[in-house]
């Protein structure tokens, strides 16, 4: 369950980079789009403003020419050349001329009176005023006061509005623009409003104070206008790049443990080889010392038989030399495959590095065995003087017995603990497995060479251990635990 839960946990992990990745690259896309779409409003509405402005000038400027030029002519609206404008200027609709004494020529009261006082407010502020506005039915009366005629227009606003050079298209266009006056509106386009997303808006006064209209513009960008395609395509990008960075990752790791098993491999079987030769060396300069005492002894015999005795005497003499050439041989032999000297190479190693490391190492062979490591430390960090090589050799010699002897243990019920302590001036790794145990008769032989309780085993890797251990000052004990198990004590001189 724990390897399971390590293993989601990592994938985890991953999962969330790419959903953490994916939804920066989404948002800035999308704030891309929403900007691209705000600059693409914003210009739309100025060129309407300037167009719908331009248009309200130029009704200015048709008033100006009129009061200025004062055109001829006899009573009588077919007689009066400004009435024909609407020829060249389609929104104006009607013309009206006042003269002096004259009343404006409206047949509706109230239009009749708003026009003169229209009248009168342009005569005072000397520019064209307005006078009559039905904004929502799109006409509206402009007046300008001069002598000896005032003049009027009617204005259509829906003629106004200049399409041939309109930025966008009328019916189609997202953008919802009017013009709006004290509640009344005219709608220049319809546009497509609707519920949700991003509002821009855009609103300004026509370039005229005789035509105090609001061009309002109004976008609505909806959820569906994102570019969804774009983001899709990033988060896919991100799943690829994520998940080629991940197996890069992984091949590295398993490269370096790789690597890493390897040259503890090399280290253990140099120094296994020591130990043999070792072994061998002692075993040889035995029965060679026992060769030099008996030709010693047989001179000795030599000495008290018959008279002749010299060249026995003499040859005798030779095979005790060649014995003792022989012993030196040995000793020379055993001298050059004696452990190296670990003592000059200690230096200060953390004990939580050399078990982090061993255990990254045999991550293949606890997930084979279906055993989650158990790992008990200070906060502190436990620093030993150490070989750092020979003491991960010996943390990796312990717990791959410690899986070892798990392997007779059903999978689900395998515990493996590491305890890292610190016992006066010693620093402690116990490493403790709920395997079968040592058996009791075993027990003080654990760590003679080539003894093994394990069937094959060569009965040299504790032996080894030990002999580490011992190189670098500190010490390797193994006990029995209870119900039942095994725990390994290696000791170690704290750095001062």
């Amino acid at each position: 369950m724990r390897p399971m839960w390590k293993t989601l946990r990592h994938q985890g992990a991953w999962l969330v980079a790419w959903a953490v990745l994916a939804a920066l690259g989404g948002v800035a896309l999308a704030r891309q789009e929403l900007a691209r779409q705000r600059e693409a409003f914003e210009t739309d509405a100025r060129i309407a403003h300037r167009l719908l402005s331009q248009r309200a000038v130029q009704q200015d400027a048709v008033l100006a020419t009129l009061a200025l030029l004062q055109p001829a002519g006899t009573a009588g609206p077919t007689a009066q050349p400004e009435q024909r404008l609407s020829s060249v200027y389609p929104q104006i609709l009607e013309v009206q001329r006042r003269g002096p004494g004259e009343a404006w020529p409206v047949d509706i009261p109230a239009a009749q009176a708003a026009l003169a006082d229209a009248e009168a407010v342009s005569r005072q502020a000397r520019r064209v005023a307005l006078a009559v506005s039905h904004l929502a039915t799109g006409r509206y009366r402009l007046v300008l006061a001069a002598e000896p005629h005032s003049y009027a227009l009617q204005i259509d606003v829906a003629t106004m509005l200049p399409w041939n050079e309109w930025p966008m298209p009328r019916d189609t266009s997202p953008v919802r623009l009017t013009l709006e006056q004290d509640g009344q509106v005219f709608v220049v386009q319809p546009g497509r409003i609707q519920e949700g997303g991003w509002r821009f808006e855009f609103h300004k006064h026509l370039a005229t104070d005789s035509q105090p209209f609001d061009v309002f513009a109004l976008r609505q960008v909806g959820w569906g206008e994102l570019p969804w395609a774009w983001m899709l395509a990033w988060a896919l990008g991100m799943a690829v790049l994520l998940a080629a960075l991940q197996t890069a990752l992984t091949q590295r790791a398993a490269r370096r443990r790789a690597e890493e098993l390897l040259r503890l491999g090399q280290v253990a079987r140099l120094n296994t080889l020591g130990e043999l030769a070792a072994g061998m060396a002692h075993e040889l300069n035995q029965p060679l010392t026992a060769v030099l005492a008996n030709t010693q002894a047989a001179r000795r015999l030599l000495d008290e038989d018959p008279p002749e005795l010299d060249t026995a005497r003499h040859a005798m003499a030779q095979a005790a030399e060649q014995a003792r050439r022989a012993s030196t041989v040995v000793g020379r032999l055993r001298r050059a495959v004696e452990r190296p000297d670990l003592a000059g190479k200690l230096s200060p190693v953390k004990l939580q590095d050399a078990v982090r490391e061993a255990l990254y190492l045999l991550e293949p062979e606890n997930t084979r065995r279906s055993v989650a490591p158990t790992v008990q430390a200070p906060a502190q960090d436990v620093v030993v003087l150490a070989d750092r090589v020979a003491l991960e050799q010996i943390v990796h010699n312990l717990v791959m017995n410690a899986l070892q002897a798990l392997e007779q243990v059903p999978a689900g019920q395998r515990r493996l603990t590491l305890t890292i302590a610190t016992d006066a001036r010693l620093g402690t790794l116990a490493v403790q497995d709920n395997g079968p145990g040592i058996p009791p008769d075993a027990l003080p032989r654990i760590f003679e060479p080539f003894f093994s309780t394990r069937p094959g085993g060569l009965g040299l890797g504790l032996n080894l251990c030990e002999s580490l251990a011992s190189n670098m000052g500190g010490s390797l004990v193994a006990s029995n635990v209870t119900p039942h198990g095994a725990a390994l004590r290696l000791s170690l001189p704290l750095s001062a």
